[in-house]
């Protein structure tokens, strides 16, 4: 393409006007951990802006800036919005947000899933968004119940083997 058809303030300014991260718009449960983890993320994103800030008039820093500054009107949402529920005070009986549910499939095989909040899910580290399919089928039940996973792959039964609500720092 010829440099005639290139405004040279567009080019400067690409990847600089980025969309907004999407809210979630069910309520933001958080445990202790998920909230301590969105304040850290917070600060640390404040420490790089407060960094780059000194040079925002040049355009590579202005690219750097942009999805730091978006990453953190998000976060600052997100914080905004804190229900904070600790584990620690759930019925030890039912699964609730904040457990640590250990149950058996169908073939016998062991798995460990822990409700948590959105922003605080890792499925690396077994933790399961509340409103995720599996958080959604095992919440309200008991040790001893079979619930059904309904997943893309189909269904799963599990049978609850224990319920705990431990903190977990993963």
């Amino acid at each position: 393409m010829s440099r005639g058809f290139v405004k040279e303030d567009d080019v400067e300014r690409a990847g600089t006007d980025l969309p907004e991260r999407r809210v979630s718009e069910f309520p933001n449960y958080v445990t202790p951990f998920g909230l301590a983890q969105l304040q850290t993320q917070a600060t640390a994103l404040e420490q790089q802006q407060q960094a780059l800030l000194p040079n925002k008039d040049d355009p590579v820093t202005q690219q750097t800036l942009a999805p730091l500054k978006r990453d953190l009107r998000y976060l600052e949402t997100r914080l905004e919005s804190v229900i904070l529920i600790d584990p620690a005070t759930q019925s030890k009986e039912t699964v609730l947000f904040g457990a640590t549910v250990n149950v058996e499939d169908e073939e016998g095989k062991a798995h460990y899933f822990t409700i948590v909040g959105e922003d605080e899910a890792d499925i690396a580290l077994n933790k399961v968004s509340w409103v995720s399919p599996i958080a959604k089928a095992l919440i309200g039940h008991k040790v001893g119940e079979t619930v059904s996973w309904q997943r893309p792959a189909g269904n799963l039964n599990l049978e609850i083997l224990a319920i705990n609500y431990l903190v977990i720092n993963d």
